[in-house]
């Protein structure tokens, strides 16, 4: 799953105004974000393997570390305690801890039945929805769409630049997930490597457009908002 995970991560920033949207991005993809420098160490090995799944060319051989069930608990307390040293706040760090195994329980309706359990078991799950491409697509694009409509309903933009830095993050996923599904298989392994690690960047893409809204609730007593709405204004009377 792509954007299913970013999905759960904009709601869940609904329920913890007071978190970064960086943070939730980040721990909704902790697992994705840490396997490939285990694969570029060779710790984790992953094929190109057209139709493995109709959706990706990608058969993930050997994972136990970043993706399995017993890894993606211990991440989710190690990066919720993470959080909890940066910022005083328990329902943030309780999300956080959450967000991080719902990465596998995601994969795990995703993937085909090779998803670990624990590093050294050979028990193997997965339900096997990338198996149809048309399923994916309405799949994880309504998750998406809800997740996206959360965030934006529960926070304000501080004028036009925070509009545009968040529906243009909004686009791009979407766009991603497209190109996912209908690019040509990946030269090699190291490409895909490569390529993970720049979701890195849309964490901190994250944290800038959560920079630039405010949350409803607090919204009346930001005076960057009040420009916003003022020409929201303006615009209905034209």
């Amino acid at each position: 799953m792509f954007i299913g995970h970013f999905a759960v991560a904009l709601a869940a920033r609904r329920a913890a105004p007071r978190a970064s949207l960086g943070w939730f991005f980040a721990a909704s993809q902790l697992p994705d974000l840490l396997w490939p420098l285990l694969v570029l160490a060779d710790v984790e090995r992953v094929r190109i393997a057209p139709g493995d799944t109709a959706v990706t060319p990608l058969a993930f051989d050997h994972y136990p570390w970043s993706h399995s069930l017993l890894s993606a608990v211990l991440l989710g307390v190690g990066f919720a305690a993470l959080y909890r040293t940066r910022h005083r706040e328990r329902r943030g760090a309780a999300l956080v801890a959450l967000l991080v195994v719902s990465h596998w329980v995601l994969d795990w309706i995703t993937h085909r039945p090779d998803m670990p359990l624990m590093p050294g078991s050979d028990v193997r799950v997965g339900l096997g929805l990338w198996q149809s491409v048309p399923w994916t697509l309405v799949v994880e694009t309504a998750m998406f769409a809800a997740g996206a409509w959360l965030y934006a309903t529960a926070t304000v933009a501080r004028g036009r630049k925070g509009r545009l830095i968040f529906w243009s993050l909004v686009g791009f996923l979407l766009l991603t997930e497209l190109a996912n599904v209908l690019s040509p298989p990946p030269p090699n392994v190291t490409a895909v490597a490569v390529g993970g690690l720049a979701t890195w960047l849309l964490v901190a893409w994250a944290a800038w457009a959560d920079r630039h809204r405010v949350d409803v609730a607090d919204a009346t007593t930001d005076a960057r908002v009040a420009p916003a709405r003022h020409e929201t204004g303006a615009a209905r009377a034209s």
